[in-house]
């Protein structure tokens, strides 16, 4: 079977589900979730990805995120790979933890994104226990539901640090706005939304379907192994590796020589992330041909090191500066 197109730009925003293998449990306990937590705000810092919106049931999970950088495939695999990593260690099992891969659908902002998010915060009321129930207890269950971020959008004392809040705020008009649209998706029964995915990953109106349409065609190419790595290996990449060399008086070979130059190996890592539209396992590849693992280890030091080393940090900063000042000043 061929795997799902993954359409990817930055700025896109996902409806993201994964499900348990065989509908089976993916939390066993509070302490699961609450793990389940960190994990994602680790690697939605790394990926620079914004969470709108989530939601933990006992056997599957909705995310609803935009990305920064066109990333969603490379975040979600992180992520996915570090829970069932920790899942298994800590309940003494091995194998998949998920039915198959991720589904992440390509949701229009404008046309879908709020009702999405409705949808995904009543997921505790669409279950059979809760469908005789009027409205008003009905709101109390998904609005006292714990592992959610629908009562940070009624309550700012309940706002989660790693969620960002204030796109549907704004959309909706304000937290009580939020909140009485919710309700009024209870009161007249909730439909879902996604049964409008067009292609089965767009979800959007006419205008944005064709738009996705005509950017597929456009990029196609790029689904291709070698046009992609041929497009990231570009004078981008180059260009911000010759400032940082240049700035701290040191030859770019060794910047690929293993266990030497930790530090400032770590800062290339991220300063590519952040400013190179590469991936880190094409940063791996500059940096002497290490992995995307290893990539992330890099970076990972380096961000707990900046905390602590204001020497470091303010070389970091420099050169960000440097880049940034490049950027602004290269000829078209």
């Amino acid at each position: 079977m061929a795997r799902p197109l993954r359409i990817q730009y930055p700025g896109a925003c996902y409806h993201v589900t994964c499900r348990g293998i065989e509908r089976r449990d993916i939390f066993m306990s509070d302490g699961d979730r609450v793990r389940f937590l960190a994990l994602l705000e680790g690697s939605l810092k790394t990926y620079r990805v914004v969470l709108h919106a989530y939601i933990m049931m006992t056997n599957h999970f909705h995310l609803l995120i935009q990305t920064r950088k066109a990333n969603c495939a490379e975040f979600m695999r992180h992520f996915n790979i570090c829970y069932t990593g920790w899942f298994n260690w800590r309940h003494q099992r091995c194998g998949n933890l998920y039915q198959g891969r991720y589904k992440a659908f390509l949701v229009d902002a404008d046309s879908y994104l709020l009702e999405v998010s409705r949808y995904l915060h009543l997921n505790p009321v669409r279950v059979q226990a809760m469908e005789s129930k009027g409205y008003r207890e009905q709101w109390l269950c998904a609005h006292g539901y714990r592992w959610s971020s629908l009562p940070g959008y009624t309550e700012e004392k309940r706002r989660d640090r790693f969620v960002e809040y204030d796109l549907l705020v704004s959309m909706a008009g304000s937290r009580r706005e939020y909140r009485n649209f919710v309700i009024d998706g209870l009161k007249r029964g909730l439909e879902n939304p996604l049964k409008h995915v067009q292609g089965g990953v767009v979800l959007g109106d006419e205008d944005f379907v064709t738009s996705v349409k005509q950017y597929i065609k456009r990029t196609s190419l790029r689904e291709q192994p070698a046009f992609r790595e041929l497009q990231n290996s570009s004078l981008e990449s180059a260009q911000l590796l010759k400032i940082i060399t240049h700035a701290c008086g040191i030859d770019e070979g060794l910047l690929s020589a293993r266990h030497r130059h930790g530090a400032m190996r770590g800062m290339v890592a991220e300063l590519l992330y952040r400013y190179c539209e590469i991936t880190q396992a094409q940063i791996g590849r500059l940096l002497g041909g290490i992995d995307y693992i290893s990539v992330h280890m890099l970076r990972k030091r380096l961000q707990a090191r900046l905390k602590t080393d204001k020497k470091l940090s303010a070389q970091f900063q420099k050169l960000a500066e440097k880049i940034k000042a490049e950027m602004y000043n290269v000829k078209i």
